[in-house]
């Protein structure tokens, strides 16, 4: 046998085959791009940007230090079909009336009188103080009108009387079983209407505006609209309208109800 044939049958036998470089080369190339799809070695497959996106939801946006998940971040959009609280019948601005006091006069008025505009006969910061400008003020309207006031303690009170307000000469009493009394010193408005004890509505005198009677007025002013008091009141069954019985007044107004055609008439 040749020697070299031999030797390369021996070599043959002994070790494995070996590759050649380019064999390598393909066997490599291959084997990356097994791991690259399975493992996305520097890459990124659909399945795991999905999984990036789901898990991301619920992280936080550290930027802002706020949870993106967290419900106080969003507010939930206007809902045109829901009611908002307007004044639409106001004519003029009020120191006291606010879109929840409306809303519970526009639910406690007379019904001849709702739907109707609003005017403002006479307010302090307006036309000064005075309970008889107030009652010439009055004479404006005919109807119920609704007597706003606000004490230096931040109690807003008042009642519902009738226009134009007519001074006796001595104490007689005038209004209908319709006049009612309020108060907010309990956080939110409260409304009294007369317990059929007495039929003393309310008076009106030159020097004095009292509403109720029956132990003591549920309110009354005096005639420069400086002070007041009020206490427990048998006509309306209700407590003391202030936080005080004795209090001093902020401001005082008087509130009309007309049809718009009227208003703009008298104006």
């Amino acid at each position: 046998m040749n020697p070299a044939a031999h030797a390369d049958e021996y070599k043959s036998d002994t070790h494995p085959h070996r590759s050649s470089p380019d064999e390598l080369v393909a066997v490599r190339w291959k084997s990356f791009e097994w791991q690259d799809k399975h493992f996305n070695f520097g890459g990124s497959s659909p399945e795991l940007e999905n999984k990036k996106s789901i898990g991301n939801d619920n992280d936080e946006d550290h930027s802002s230090g706020r949870s993106t998940s967290d419900s106080d971040v969003f507010e939930d959009a206007p809902d045109p079909s829901s009611p908002s609280k307007t004044m639409s019948n106001l004519t003029e601005n009020s120191y006291f009336i606010t879109p929840d006091l409306y809303e519970f006069f526009e639910s406690s008025l007379p019904n001849i009188v709702k739907g109707c505009q609003w005017a403002l006969l006479y307010s302090t910061a307006k036309h000064g103080i005075s309970l008889r400008t107030l009652i010439r003020k009055s004479g404006q309207l005919s109807g119920p009108c609704l007597l706003i006031v606000g004490d230096t303690q931040g109690a807003v009170f008042g009642g519902l009387l009738e226009c134009p307000l007519k001074p006796t000469a001595k104490r007689k009493y005038q209004g209908t079983n319709e006049t009612f009394v309020f108060t907010s010193i309990y956080g939110e408005p409260r409304l009294f209407r007369p317990t059929g004890s007495n039929r003393y509505f309310y008076l009106c005198l030159n020097d004095l505006l009292a509403v109720g009677g029956g132990g003591n007025f549920a309110l009354c002013l005096d005639g420069d609209l400086l002070s007041g008091t009020s206490g427990p009141c048998e006509t309306f069954g209700s407590p003391c309208l202030a936080y005080k019985p004795e209090f001093n007044l902020k401001n005082v107004e008087l509130w009309g109800f007309t049809h718009a055609s009227q208003y703009l008439s008298w104006q």
